[in-house]
């Protein structure tokens, strides 16, 4: 999901990476970018188990790897614009204070639930009626992003976390832009994961070698990334309907 505090006036080219990590969490990279009037937050529920303790979340700084998802995406035969073409880029109440990381250009935070958006600065939070509108996150916990206003491509945001469900990977691409809910959305995604679960990701296009052999600088990854197994690509591009991805 990728929801923002402030309206924003353009978002293109968001890349997401998903893997398994250990003891049931993952790992989440996601990339984009977005032309802004102000400066705002972007908001990722992810779904974790019911009370997660606030440090459950470790921010990964991929500052040194902007190539992340272009390293990535040479591992497949058919170069990027044979894929669908991109859009073109034109003092808080209730407890204490939630834990700000510095994550290479921005500050993230973790946000263990709805209620909890209490102890966030008010500028990077999101109206508590819209949550009412999506009671599947009633459960969730979130990862938030503080973005600079401008227009801009930011490095790839990394984390991993606990989830719910061990055996599935979690997408967050349902869309709010405009502090409004909509039923469909445009998608101007490429998702990227590895998994031994191959029959979740028929489909999608696996690449013909493992990772190590065209990521060339995979240490940055900082064990992200499995430099043994091959990754696989799906494109999702267009009007479709608003919501997050499990595989």
């Amino acid at each position: 999901m990728c929801c923002f505090s402030k309206r924003v006036e353009l978002v293109t080219d968001t890349d997401i990476f998903a893997r398994a990590a250990k003891d049931g969490r993952q790992f989440l990279v996601y990339a984009m970018r977005f032309k802004a009037g102000e400066e705002l937050a972007m908001i990722l529920p992810l779904p974790v188990p019911k009370d997660t303790k606030d440090d459950a979340v470790k921010f990964i700084n991929l500052e040194k790897y902007p190539k992340f998802f272009d390293e990535m995406l040479t591992g497949f035969p058919l170069p990027r614009l044979s894929a669908p073409p991109r859009l073109a880029p034109n003092k808080p109440p209730g407890g204490a204070k939630l834990v700000i990381v510095e994550v290479g250009s921005f500050v993230a935070s973790f946000v263990p639930s709805v209620k909890d958006f209490a102890r966030l600065d008010e500028r990077f939070r999101l109206p508590t009626e819209i949550w009412d509108k999506l009671p599947q996150y009633k459960d969730a916990g979130f990862a938030v992003f503080q973005l600079k206003k401008g227009n801009m491509k930011v490095h790839p945001m990394a984390f991993e976390f606990p989830r719910a469900d061990p055996s599935k990977l979690f997408f967050p691409t349902v869309h709010i832009h405009d502090g409004k809910v909509h039923a469909k959305a445009a998608f101007d995604h490429m998702l990227f994961c590895q998994t031994t679960a191959t029959d979740a990701v028929m489909g999608w296009q696996e690449s013909p070698q493992p990772a190590e052999m065209f990521m060339k600088d995979i240490d940055k990854a900082q064990g992200i990334v499995d430099p043994k197994a091959h990754c696989y690509r799906q494109v999702m591009k267009g009007m479709l309907e608003n919501k997050d991805l499990l595989v």
